[in-house]
Formats: structure tokens, C-alpha cells, sequence
């Protein structure tokens, strides 16, 4: 079969992919931090702006290490447990779901306000419908029209930037000032710039979506991504912010929060003006659709490639994308549209939760990355001590959120637990099917011809999960190494087959390693051991070899972390995992 070659998405393709997403809280940031933090939000919204900056640093230096897809999952997967990382993808996953109904809804509630006899709930199953098609026609077509929605909004809110400034050139600041010497609703100013920097936070998310898809990206994008990223909402979200407070008398803020940026357009340069708004308003968030569609596509591919969904999802289309996965995130989202009853307040609150969750847990993925992985090259570092402000700060906002929000985070928590559960029943599906066949021996002996048929069945599921090899690539390691590997393997991974590979290029005798593999066979008897010995340099070449000769994914390849001497990056082997 021929493989399938994408071509690469540039720096622009790919800022908008994820720009649309976190670009497109500027329609509703400014809003919600002005109703926590009154004439203080701009200040809110600068602190966002410094977390997102250590946070570009931490993202920076794990996706240089280890450019993969899927984010958190993945950082998590070659530093800690398949269970922790399983558990960042569940956030992720629920995050997205959450972004793409938001967003549409959201969407279609500002062409309502220019169409009024539209039906809300049709259009919006109808844009996730065609959002669906665009990522089932394949990345590249997915780029272009994002590109397009990216710059239109760019250049809409830069004129509504122009227009408020030349408004407030020519009426004075007397509002501003009004503003100014508004009493703060909340007592003081430290809690008021807490609560407001809490749901500033929304703003900057979207910026993990980068990291979901980076192997789709050219050499040296992804770092670019995240610039371009911090330097939009660290700019627009800000001075939107300052303009509103300098125009708006803070009495109208709460009546028009819904559209508040298009109220701002009404007021500094007329209807025209807010039309404008509206429509980039329904196109940026139809934009932030479609990035949740590309995000969780390369997600779950990654999850189903390591065995936590189902082979189902592997299926791909003649242009390489993964329909199955995307049809079945299309009717996850529109289950979850129509559960609400389209009352989407509820749904916010997996949104807030899970994006705050999986940047707290990006940042702890980074932490084992310096502690468990720190010979490993990487093109830039972040300090130690910002990335514990970075994440301290996180958990301040996920606090905050509770705070003025606790039943949202209840909302959240009857999504995730579900989410979890089944995440459970797929990593521990090995000792469920052992269980079950147990059970019908013991409680259905009147049904013998019935059990014996069902107990084949669930036997030959049992042997065909436990029967995929796993590699490692052993350097010769000592027998207390080797020991950690069959420790992880036996924690992580469903099998009873582990294929020890050294690969040398001299004469070396590895007398003592075999000894070491010969008593370690002993102990994990559990798990059947091959040791193998391989002439030749380690690198993509033998990694492709193998994989191929003896049929084993490359992600079920495993490796310890490689030091700055050596030859290749970590993508460049394919999807090997760090275990060591």
C-alpha cells in the first residue's frame, strides 16, 4: 500500500488553525473580566498576558523535546503513567467538545441578532455538519479556509481598535474618568483583579491546540505558533479592554455582555460597524469549530494508535484523514447540544475546567520532563522556578472559577467521571474480560453450551489484545534498568510479549546482559522475553526496518531518553516512546 504524504502546514496555516480559537475570546473576554473587575480589567488581562509568556517557554521546551502529537497526553505518556496521560487527553477531549458547541452556538447567537427568524439549534448541528466535511476533506483544505477567517478577524478588530480610539480623540476621556471613580462591586481591588484575572483566563484558551497537531507543521513552526499567539490576545484583549472602559459607561456592560464588542462598534462608528463585528464574530467562532475538529483528530489518532481507543478509529479516508474519529466527535457534539437543550451555561463550565485542568497539567509534564528526561536535547528551557508560577497561577484561576462558579464545576465533574470511567474499562479491559469469563463459569453452570460459546469468545479477545509485541532498544543497560522497563510495561501496557533489541556496531560481548535477561524472564514470567542482537547503527533507518519486517507500530517501540550526542530528534524515530 503506498503511504500517504501530507504536505506541511507553513507558519501561517498553522497560526490561524489555532489563532481562530484563542483569537476569537476577544469577542467575549473583555465583557467578562469588565463584570469582575470593573475599571481593573485591563490590569487582569496584562497578568494573562505575562502566564501566557512563561507558558510559551514550557511549551516551548517539551514539544522541542519531544514533537509529537498530542499535547499534555503526550508529554505525559513519555514522562509519567498511560493512566496520568490518559487522563490530560479526557480533559482535552471534553475541552475541545466543549469549544466546538460553544463556539457554534455562540456563533449563530450573533447571526441571530442580524437574521432574526434563524433557528439557533438547526444552524447550529448545520455548522458542525459542514465543519465536519472540512475535516474529513483533509488538514490542507482545513488550513485554507481558516487562514482566510484568521485574517478577516485581524483586520476587523484592528478597525475596531482605529475607530474607538479616533471616537475617543474626538469626545475626551469624560467616561473614562466616570469609570474611573466607579465604586468596585466587589470591595476591594486585590479581589477584584483576582476574580477578574479568573475568567481572563478563558481568553487564552486555544493555546494548547498547537501542540495537538505539531507533526502536521513544518521544522521550526510550532515555536512561531505560540508567539503569534501570546502576541495577539496579549495586545488586543488589553487595549479592548481599556477602550471599552473608555467609551462604555460600566451601567451597560451587563446589558450587553452577549455582544458587547459589536455594541462598542454601534458606538464608535455606527451600524455599519457592529454588522461588521457580527459577522466576523460568526466566522472566528465558526473558525474555533474547526479547530477543535483538526485538534481532536490528531488527539484521538494518537490515543487509538496506543491502544487506549479502540483499532476502529484507525480508519483513513484517500486523503488521509481520519473520518471515523471526526464523525464520531460530530455526534458526541451534537448529543451534548441537544442534552443542554441548547442552554449552553451548563457546558461552559467542562469548557473553563478542563482547559484550566490541562495547562496545569502540561505545566506538571513539564517538571518530569526536566526531572526524568534531562539529557534530552531540546531547543529552548524554561526555569524551573516559572514554570511553578505558571502552574501556581493556573490552579489560582481554577480556584477563582469555583469561587464565583461552583456550579459549573459541578457540571464539569458529571461529564468527566463518565469520561473517566470508560477510559478505565479500555486501560483495564485485559482484567474486566478475565473477570467476566469467571463470573459466567461460576454463576451460569445451567447454561454450560452457552458459557463454553461466550468464554471462546471473550478467550480469543483476551489473546488477540495481549498478544501485540512491544520493543525496547536496549544500550546494553544494566539489569536494574532493564528491571524499570519490564516494570513499566507491566504497569502501562497490555501484553505478554516484549522483544529486547540491542543494536551495536562493534564486536562487544554482552555476555552479563544476557545473564541480567535470563534471571529478569524468571522473575516477569508473565511476559514472554526475546533478546535480540543487531548489527548495525540505531537509528530511523533500523526502526523503520523493524517495525515493518516484524509488523509492530512504532509507538509501541520503546527507547530511554537519548543524550545530546546523539544523531537524530525524537520525531524523527516515528513515535518511539521514552520510557526510561
Amino acid at each position: 500500500m503506498k503511504e500517504l504524504v501530507h504536505k506541511k502546514l507553513n507558519q501561517l496555516q498553522a497560526t490561524a488553525i489555532c489563532g481562530n480559537d484563542i483569537s476569537s475570546s476577544c469577542l467575549y473576554v473583555s465583557a467578562l473580566t469588565i463584570l469582575y473587575a470593573g475599571q481593573y480589567a485591563w490590569i487582569s488581562l496584562l497578568i494573562v498576558a505575562v502566564v501566557l509568556y512563561l507558558f510559551r517557554k514550557i511549551y516551548g521546551e517539551v514539544v522541542g523535546a519531544i514533537p509529537l502529537n498530542g499535547g499534555a497526553y503526550n508529554v505525559l505518556l513519555n514522562t509519567s503513567t498511560k493512566r496520568l496521560a490518559s487522563l490530560a487527553a479526557t480533559l482535552i477531549v471534553l475541552s475541545y467538545m466543549a469549544t466546538a458547541v460553544i463556539s457554534a452556538s455562540e456563533g449563530m447567537h450573533y447571526l441571530h441578532g442580524i437574521f432574526e427568524s434563524l433557528n439557533i439549534t438547526i444552524a447550529t448541528v448545520i455548522v458542525l455538519v459542514l465543519f465536519t466535511g472540512l475535516a474529513i476533506l483533509g488538514i490542507g483544505e482545513s488550513a485554507f479556509v481558516a487562514v482566510i477567517i484568521f485574517i478577516t478577524h485581524l483586520a476587523t478588530l484592528s478597525l475596531l481598535v482605529l475607530a474607538s480610539l479616533w471616537f475617543v480623540l474626538n469626545n475626551g476621556l469624560e467616561t473614562f474618568h466616570i469609570n474611573w471613580e466607579t465604586p468596585i462591586a466587589y470591595g476591594n481591588i486585590k479581589t477584584a483583579l483576582f476574580l477578574g484575572f479568573s475568567a481572563a483566563m478563558l481568553g487564552i484558551s486555544g493555546f494548547e491546540s498547537s501542540a495537538n497537531f505539531v507533526e502536521e507543521q513544518e521544522h521550526g513552526v510550532f515555536p512561531k505558533t505560540l508567539r503569534n499567539m501570546w502576541a495577539i490576545v496579549s495586545f488586543f484583549n488589553p487595549v479592548i479592554a481599556i477602550l471599552l472602559i473608555s467609551v462604555i459607561p460600566l451601567t451597560e456592560v451587563g446589558a450587553n455582555k452577549e455582544s458587547l464588542l459589536a455594541h462598542l462598534g454601534q458606538t464608535t462608528g455606527g451600524s455599519w460597524l457592529a454588522w461588521l463585528i457580527s459577522i466576523d464574530a460568526v466566522l472566528v467562532l465558526c473558525g474555533a469549530v474547526l479547530t477543535s475538529f483538526v485538534g481532536v483528530s490528531g488527539l484521538l489518532n494518537r490515543m487509538t494508535l496506543d491502544r487506549i481507543l479502540p483499532n476502529y478509529f484507525l480508519k483513513q479516508n484517500a486523503r488521509g484523514s481520519h473520518y471515523r474519529i471526526v464523525i464520531s466527535f460530530l455526534v458526541l457534539c451534537i448529543s451534548v447540544l441537544f442534552a443542554t437543550h441548547g442552554h449552553l451555561e451548563s457546558l461552559a463550565g467542562v469548557y473553563t475546567f478542563s482547559f484550566l485542568a490541562v495547562m496545569a497539567l502540561f505545566g506538571i509534564g513539564n517538571l518530569l520532563l526536566k526531572f526524568k528526561r534531562r539529557k534530552l536535547p531540546r531547543p529552548e528551557r524554561a526555569k524551573g522556578i516559572a514554570v511553578v508560577l505558571a502552574v501556581s497561577f493556573i490552579i489560582a484561576a481554577f480556584i477563582g472559577n469555583i469561587k464565583f462558579n461552583i456550579n459549573s464545576f459541578y457540571t464539569f465533574l458529571k461529564y468527566m467521571v463518565p469520561s473517566l470511567i470508560f477510559i478505565g474499562i479500555m486501560l483495564n479491559r485485559v482484567f474486566l474480560i478475565r473477570l467476566l469469563i469467571e463470573a459466567l463459569e461460576y454463576f451460569y453452570q445451567p447454561l454450560r453450551k452457552m458459557v463454553i460459546l461466550s468464554n471462546r469468545y471473550l478467550q480469543k479477545m483476551s489473546v488477540e489484545i495481549n498478544s501485540q509485541e512491544f520493543v525496547f532498544f536496549t544500550k546494553g543497560d544494566d539489569i536494574a534498568i532493564l528491571n524499570k522497563v519490564l516494570q513499566y510495561v507491566q504497569g502501562n501496557e497490555t501484553t505478554n510479549k516484549l522483544k529486547i533489541v540491542h543494536v551495536k556496531n562493534d564486536t562487544s560481548n554482552n555476555d552479563a546482559l544476557i545473564k541480567d535477561l535470563e534471571v529478569l524472564d524468571r522473575a516477569y514470567d508473565e511476559i514472554d522475553l526475546e533478546y535480540l542482537e543487531i548489527q548495525g547503527v540505531f537509528g530511523p533507518e533500523i526502526i523503520d526496518e523493524l517495525s515493518k519486517k516484524w509488523k509492530i507500530p512504532k509507538n509501541f517501540m520503546f527507547i530511554g531518553s537519548p543524550g545530546n550526542k546523539f544523531s537524530y530528534r525524537v520525531s524523527d524515530l516515528g513515535g518511539v516512546r521514552l520510557i526510561m
